[in-house]
C-alpha cells in the first residue's frame, strides 16, 4: 500500500491505492467497461458511507471485492427487474401503457420492494408475493406452496418483521 500504513488506512488512501485494481478487476469479470467504472464508484461511495473501521482491514481488496460484488448483484437483479417490467408493459396494448413518468414510478417502486425483501427465504418472499400481490388467503399460499398453514402464518410473521424492520432501517414512512 503506496498510501497508507497499516493501522491507519483512510477512505483517501483505500481509493488512491485500489480504486484503478477495482475498475480493472470488475471490467474483466462483468465485460463493459462503463459497468465497470460505475461500480468501482459506487463501490467508493459504499465505504463512505459504511461505518467500516477501515483502519481495521487487513486484507483492503478482499473487503473491497466483497462490496462490489453486492453491488454487482444488485445491478444485475435491477437490470432483470426492470426488463421483466417492461416485457410486461409490452405485453398491454399501446393504449394502456403508462407515462415515462408513471414508468419510472412503478420501476422505483418495483425496486424498493425487492430490495425490501431481499435477504428474506424464497418460501417466505413467495409466501408474501402471494399475500400482498395476489391478494391470496393463508389457506390458499399453504395449499399452493404446499406447506401447513401454521408454516405460512410463521412466514408471513417473518415477512412483516423482516419488513417493518427494513423500513425503520431506511426511515421509510
Amino acid at each position: 500500500m503506496s498510501g497508507a500504513t497499516r493501522g491507519s488506512l483512510s477512505v483517501e488512501a483505500l481509493y488512491s491505492d485500489h480504486h484503478g485494481w477495482l475498475q480493472c478487476w470488475l471490467g474483466r469479470r462483468l465485460g463493459d467497461v462503463m459497468d465497470a467504472e460505475d461500480l468501482a464508484q459506487d463501490t467508493f461511495v459504499r465505504v463512505i458511507r459504511t461505518s467500516q473501521d477501515l483502519s481495521a482491514l487487513e486484507q483492503p481488496r478482499r473487503f473491497l471485492v466483497t462490496v462490489a460484488r453486492g453491488l454487482t448483484i444488485d445491478l444485475f437483479r435491477r437490470r432483470t427487474l426492470e426488463r421483466q417490467y417492461l416485457e410486461a408493459l409490452a405485453s398491454l396494448p399501446e393504449p394502456q401503457w403508462p407515462s415515462e413518468e408513471e414508468r419510472a414510478l412503478v420501476l422505483q417502486t418495483l425496486l424498493e420492494l425487492d430490495a425490501m425483501l431481499a435477504g428474506l427465504g424464497r418460501r417466505v418472499h413467495q409466501a408474501f408475493i402471494y399475500s400482498q400481490l395476489e391478494g391470496l388467503t393463508y389457506q390458499q399460499i399453504a395449499d399452493q406452496l404446499g406447506v401447513s398453514l401454521r408454516t405460512i402464518k410463521s412466514d408471513m410473521a417473518r415477512a412483516m418483521e423482516h419488513c417493518c424492520l427494513y423500513r425503520l432501517q431506511h426511515d421509510l414512512p
